[in-house]
């Protein structure tokens, strides 16, 4: 994966990998910092599901497909990828293989269909033999002037031959509704700031596909908007920093509680949490999951 973040070279390696803020970090605390901390701080596990799985896939298929020259970007060859992604997976997180009853599992076969229908909404919603991507799978990273560390994968970016950007991140559910949709766009403008932070420009378009149901989303951000996300960015760190001081992530309950899994460890439900463990030193403390960068 390229990296477009610079650190000065006086740097050592510690100071560079420092706990950052990732969107979808921020977007957890913003949403219920007890959240936050069981994925964070405790780090609980959470299993996997199909579909998130299913996603992953599709994202290093579509990453795979941009590597390739231009002209042998087509159905055929996107199709030829898919059972060699799953299986590079499966072989680097071999628990994975508890989604099914073993190769032969009749579900395991409606799965990998599945993700190829996603890839074939994606070729009905783009070509890519007339794309030529700056960049797949970005990671980027920056420290904001405040001395917050932003840090990231942006799924690709376009760069137009007269330098407008374009951030481009693939969604394999459906287009959601309107908390879908603002949780999506969060994540879109962290990276937007980023950018900007890194290169002195704001993207032209921030642009979502919804494969499922072969919807787009584009937005514009401007610079108003992003100097206000960027303290709202600000405020959310100083809030975990916080919180990460005594402990006190308190819960926050929504209709979003019924997906969490970890309603049965949270006091809103009766649960109890683990005995808080301090704040972490370890500097992976917010980095982003490849299940975080899927859907």
């Amino acid at each position: 994966m390229t990296e477009i973040a610079q650190q000065p070279a006086q740097q050592d390696e510690t100071t560079r990998r420092r706990p950052a803020l990732s969107p979808s970090r921020a977007g957890d605390f913003k949403q219920c910092p007890l959240l936050y901390r069981f994925r964070a701080v405790d780090r609980i596990p959470e299993k996997p599901t199909r579909a998130q799985i299913r996603g992953t896939v599709v994202h290093s298929v579509l990453e795979r497909l941009y590597a390739l020259p231009t002209e042998q970007r087509d159905r055929d060859r996107a199709g030829e990828m898919l059972n060699p992604a799953w299986e590079e997976l499966l072989a680097e997180q071999p628990e994975l293989g508890e989604l099914f009853e073993g190769p032969e599992d009749p579900e395991l076969e409606k799965w990998l269909s599945s993700a190829s229908g996603l890839l074939d909404a994606y070729f009905e919603m783009e070509d890519p033999q007339r794309l030529q991507p700056e960049a797949c799978e970005l990671r980027v990273e920056t420290e904001l002037p405040s001395g917050v560390l932003l840090r990231g994968f942006i799924d690709r970016v376009d760069v137009a031959p007269t330098g407008e950007i374009r951030l481009v991140d693939y969604k394999t559910g459906r287009a959601p509704g309107e908390i879908g949709e603002a949780k999506a766009m969060f994540q879109m403008k962290f990276y937007a700031l980023v950018l900007w932070r890194l290169r002195g420009e704001i993207p032209r378009q921030l642009l979502l596909m919804y494969l499922a149901n072969k919807q787009k989303l584009a937005y514009a951000p401007d610079e108003d908007e992003l100097r206000r996300f960027e303290r709202t960015l600000e405020a959310i760190w100083q809030a975990i920093l916080k919180a990460g001081k005594t402990g006190d992530f308190r819960p926050n309950p929504s209709k979003l509680c019924d997906y969490c899994d970890h309603k049965a460890l949270c006091p809103s439900f009766g649960g109890t949490p683990p005995p808080y463990p301090g704040w972490p030193e370890d500097p992976a403390t917010n980095e982003e999951s490849i299940l975080d960068r899927t859907d």
